[in-house]
């Protein structure tokens, strides 16, 4: 596997255009995602606003973002070696946890539909697959290295 970790000072310059990425999932039930999202999973409330028409949103603080882009091979072998086949949607969302088993327990336990029980990856992460409120196929995972990522 080759690994590139171009800095942040590279030739598009040092200041970041970017400063927040924010997922925007409609749910029909929003009550149902709200509340496994902020109560199950645990994501801070950080806004909520209602509008005209019964329109509501909430922003919820999930921690540091990162947008992972991967070709179709690569979204293959993700699939076969965290569920055994290929069940993932084009856009999945992963969240990292301290415990993915008891997450993963906790996030069936409050409305999640199991896909994939915790597994180690080659990449040496427990990850763990799921079918979540608003539609979203999840990865709750847990980073068992010790060492900082390269």
């Amino acid at each position: 596997m080759t690994v590139s970790n171009p800095s942040a000072g590279d030739a598009r310059g040092s200041s970041k255009p970017v400063r927040q990425l924010r997922l925007v999932v409609e749910a029909e039930d929003y009550e149902e995602a709200l509340a496994f999202y902020r109560d199950v999973l645990g994501l801070p409330e950080q806004a909520a606003y209602a509008g005209e028409g019964g329109a509501r949103v909430a922003i919820l603080d999930a921690g540091r973002a990162t947008l992972e882009i991967a070709n179709p091979a690569q979204k293959r072998m993700i699939d076969d070696v965290e569920v055994g086949q290929q069940v993932a949607p084009r856009m999945r969302v992963a969240f990292e946890v301290a415990d993915a088993a008891s997450v993963t327990t906790t996030l069936v336990d409050g409305g999640a539909t199991l896909v994939a029980q915790p597994v180690v990856t080659p990449w040496q992460s427990l990850n763990a697959r799921l079918d979540a409120p608003a539609g979203l196929h999840i990865t709750v995972f847990q980073e068992l290295r010790t060492d900082p990522e390269p």
